[in-house]
């Protein structure tokens, strides 16, 4: 098993914000187990295949800022 990545995401403020945000992972990491805490702006992506910048370009790509 990876050790998972957390990403800090802010702008997601509803259902479909997190909803986009897991569509953008699951694009790119079929596999990937995605748990989102949009009270605390994370985002936490568990067995990915892809690495870890990958990843936040797909979440930014959706319209979302993820801090380094």
């Amino acid at each position: 098993m990876s050790q998972p990545f957390t990403f800090t995401v802010t702008g997601m403020t509803c259902g479909h914000c997190e909803a986009a945000v897991r569509r953008a992972i699951g694009q790119l990491d079929a596999a990937a187990q995605v748990r989102i805490d949009r009270a605390r702006h994370l985002v936490e992506v568990e067995n990915a295949s892809q690495p870890r910048e990958a990843i936040a370009a797909a979440i930014r790509e959706e319209g979302y800022a993820v801090a380094e």
